[in-house]
């Protein structure tokens, strides 16, 4: 199947869609603004995905998901540093540590994550090369893509009103004056808090967004969230304020209210 292209012109998802329906098998290249992703297939079903240099070995991914323990991942990293994910998931299962389900299981959880973070790209190019192979140390997954597909399209659609929203990550932030707002009532998500750590009007939300390694949809997520709870709001770098979906939020000059704001902030967060 020659299929190369631009994202502009075919999304993840329709990728995905036609991977599936076709049954292929081989790698999808697909190149975005900043990283080159590499997504495996065999019979239109999804065995193995990596975004640049990003790849966990299979005892950190046991690990994230509470699968092992801190203690037996420290042991059985030294005892397994020179197998492969292949070799190490053999003998996990042959040490009772796990069972193959369930290292079929944290994969497909793995899998998702990183393809998850793949919808967001909608700038890009992409190529597919006709049954090429995982690399050979990695245990191949059998993850079904109708799943995927519809999440995807979900997740795309979010973006594109958020985008409306929030049309331009080189905005900044800045705390809003709410003198009545108790922040340690407030009920923030931790990407939230690690966000908040960060907001002042010399930072740009794309700025903040890689320093807290979160993408278009989870960066947008977060702004849109705050600014709607009344604890940011967008401006210019420098600090004059933008409109957010044809309203311009303004805040009052009170620069002790703000000052109460903020101090209650960097509080919270200290204490976390």
């Amino acid at each position: 199947m020659a299929l190369k292209g631009n994202l502009r012109d075919f999304s993840i998802t329709q990728l995905l869609n036609l991977i599936n329906l076709a049954k292929k098998s081989g790698a999808l290249y697909i190149e975005g603004s900043s990283d080159i992703a590499r997504v495996y297939f065999r019979d239109g079903k999804l065995t193995y995905a990596q975004i640049g240099q990003q790849e966990k070995p299979i005892l950190q991914v046991l690990l994230e998901n509470r699968k092992i323990s801190q203690v037996q991942f420290n042991l059985l990293t030294v005892r397994l540093k020179n197998l492969g994910d292949k070799e190490a998931g053999l003998a996990l299962v042959n040490g009772g540590y796990v069972t193959q389900a369930e290292i079929f299981q944290v994969l497909d959880n793995y899998l998702t994550g990183v393809m998850r973070s793949l919808f967001p790209w909608l700038e890009g190019y992409f190529h597919f090369e006709p049954n090429e192979l995982p690399p050979e140390e990695k245990i191949p997954a059998r993850l079904t893509l109708e799943n995927l597909i519809v999440e995807g399209a979900r997740e795309v659609h979010e973006l594109e009103e958020l985008k409306a929203e929030i049309p331009s990550l080189d905005m900044a932030l800045k705390f809003a004056e709410r003198p009545d707002v108790d922040i340690h009532s407030v009920k923030l998500s931790p990407e939230e808090w690690r966000v908040i750590s960060y907001v002042n009007p010399k930072n740009t939300i794309q700025q903040i967004a890689h320093t807290t390694k979160l993408d278009d949809l989870e960066i947008r997520k977060v702004v849109y969230a705050l600014v709607q709870a009344g604890l940011v709001q967008i401006v210019r770098p420098g600090g004059a304020p933008v409109a957010l979906n044809g309203k311009t939020i303004v805040p009052s000059v009170d620069r002790k209210e703000q000052k109460s704001l903020v101090n209650r902030l960097i509080e919270r967060i200290r204490s976390m």
